[in-house]
């Protein structure tokens, strides 16, 4: 399994391609307008709290204040309270907690106003970032995540990712990190720290400490709202998140980045180094790697599949539905049943990436074809399961319902990836399909034509369409020939459309 990361800079913004297999999984944005991303630390006011939802809004600098329940507020939230007023009026200069004195920890089912006030200071965390007409939504349990791990102030706890199934390699874990925790904060200890030495875990803490260091120099006579802590740009924490053994390339456009994403590498991983490239081409970097492609044919309302089979995927306001259709591909299976199982098996591992391409949160429904036998249904829901199980993004997938729905939450905490792939209909009115999605449409229509044997077959096209698929080495049409073993000859006809195309036999009768 190959992984590839393919970076794009703008002048406003960074674009991040994550590649399986030369097939695109994850597409991400990282705007410089973007003031709240999710693991940024605020130092913030509280502008009321409200008995009534037990929650209280808090005044982060964005248009809607940010909505912290009385569970985000963490055990702690007094200790913090008062670290937060002895450093804010220059009292306290030891920010290593390991002298200072903890509050009792406040009520698990206590009231919001028993705890925080109005214009109270208090250091918050986006933990989702502002989505349609919502602000960001916030806790105050502070987490400040690294490579292996993630250290948690005002903390005793040391917890072991669950990922990690070796009872013996979780003890010791524990042991390693019980050696160098510092007093006052908690630790937790990611998948990737499996099999890691003591030395590389606390090389990690103490990039942490120096990062909560800083944090607190901020936190000095304050302007309210502000960040304190940034969290890493996306393309390291990207890194941070993702990276392990199986990434064969990183590459670069723009020679900074390059730089920094570079010495990023050397420090997690020194060995994968020299796989971080600079790309230097007039041709722009996403078209090189086919990404432009891939987005055009991904974010559509419907999506091609292998062997004709497609998906339609609707977005509502209360949730996402996604149907699954066979097509009219050739059935060359033994009967219904194994037709329908192949198609949702395929089915599954588009939807897995669809989701994760699309950042798609919330309940999501898949209609999938209709299967009678509970072995094939199974079967179906273990590999949508493992197909998922790289999703970083928390979700629950329940068993096929006696409908065929199968359903899906993933929780999203930034806005959903929308890119539009139609495009101004040249002709007239309204909106056409992507041109690039009609060469695939083109492809798809004279595969039917070969699998039912028309021996010779002739394409009409407008000019610019049959000069797209004639120019070039190799052509599209010399790819049809080599794949199929058919030479197919095109026409240009001037009276034609952009988007309008036929096919015909040998005698000249329209075949499709």
């Amino acid at each position: 399994m190959d992984k590839e990361l393919i970076i794009r800079s703008g002048t406003s913004a960074v674009d991040f391609a994550l590649q399986k297999d030369g097939k695109l999984i994850e597409l991400n944005k990282e705007e410089d307008s973007n003031k709240f991303n999710v693991g940024d630390i605020f130092i913030a006011k509280i502008r009321k709290a409200v008995p009534g939802l037990n929650a209280a809004f808090v005044n982060v600098g964005y248009e809607k204040d940010g909505f912290l329940h009385y569970h985000d507020l963490g055990p702690q939230v007094s200790s913090m309270l008062k670290f937060i007023k002895r450093v804010s009026t220059g009292k306290l200069k030891d920010y290593s907690l390991k002298n200072f004195t903890f509050e009792k920890d406040i009520d698990k089912d206590g009231v919001i106003t028993d705890v925080l006030k109005s214009n109270q200071s208090l250091l918050v965390q986006v933990v989702k970032e502002p989505i349609s007409t919502k602000g960001p939504r916030i806790s105050s349990e502070l987490s400040i995540a690294g490579r292996y791990i993630v250290l948690v102030p005002f903390s005793n706890r040391i917890s072991v990712s669950q990922k990690i199934e070796s009872k013996e390699e979780k003890d010791r874990l524990k042991r390693l990190v019980k050696s160098i925790k510092p007093k006052g904060f908690g630790i937790i200890v990611r998948t990737v720290a499996e099999g890691k030495k003591v030395a590389e875990l606390d090389r990690d803490l103490q990039n942490l400490m120096d990062r909560w260091t800083g944090m607190c120099k901020k936190m000095y006579k304050p302007h309210h709202p502000s960040k304190v802590l940034g969290e890493l740009n996306r393309a390291s924490s990207l890194l941070r998140d993702i990276f392990n053994d199986s990434f064969t390339s990183i590459t670069v456009d723009d020679e900074t980045l390059y730089t920094q994403i570079k010495d990023y590498v050397g420090e997690i991983a020194p060995s994968k180094e020299s796989i971080v490239k600079l790309y230097q081409s007039n041709v722009p970097i996403f078209e090189k790697y086919g990404i432009e492609r891939q987005i055009k044919t991904s974010f559509g309302r419907t999506v091609s599949m292998s062997k004709g089979a497609y998906l339609v995927i609707e977005h509502t306001e209360a949730m996402h539905v996604i149907d699954v259709n066979s097509g009219n591909r050739s059935n060359k299976s033994r009967n219904q049943e194994d037709t329908a199982l192949e198609v949702n098996m395929i089915s599954a591992t588009e939807i897995a990436r669809q989701l994760r391409l699309r950042d798609m949160g919330g309940i999501i429904v898949v209609d999938f074809i209709d299967m009678g036998k509970a072995e094939n249904r199974k079967t179906l829901f273990d590999h949508l399961r493992n197909e998922m199980s790289d999703d970083r993004a928390k979700h629950k997938i329940l068993p096929p319902s006696k409908f065929g729905l199968i359903q899906i939450t993933r929780q999203r905490v930034r806005p959903e990836m929308n890119i539009k792939t139609r495009e101004d209909n040249p002709n007239g009115t309204g909106e056409i399909e992507a041109p690039i999605l009609l060469i695939n449409k083109i492809k798809t229509d004279l595969e039917k034509l070969i699998k039912k044997d028309h021996k010779k077959i002739t394409l009409s096209a407008h000019p610019f369409i049959a000069a797209f698929l004639t120019k070039g080495f190799p052509s599209p049409r010399s790819q049809w020939f080599l794949d199929h073993k058919r030479w197919v000859k095109i026409l240009p006809r001037d009276a034609y459309t952009y988007m309008e195309y036929h096919f015909h036999d040998k005698e000249g009768n329209e075949i499709l």
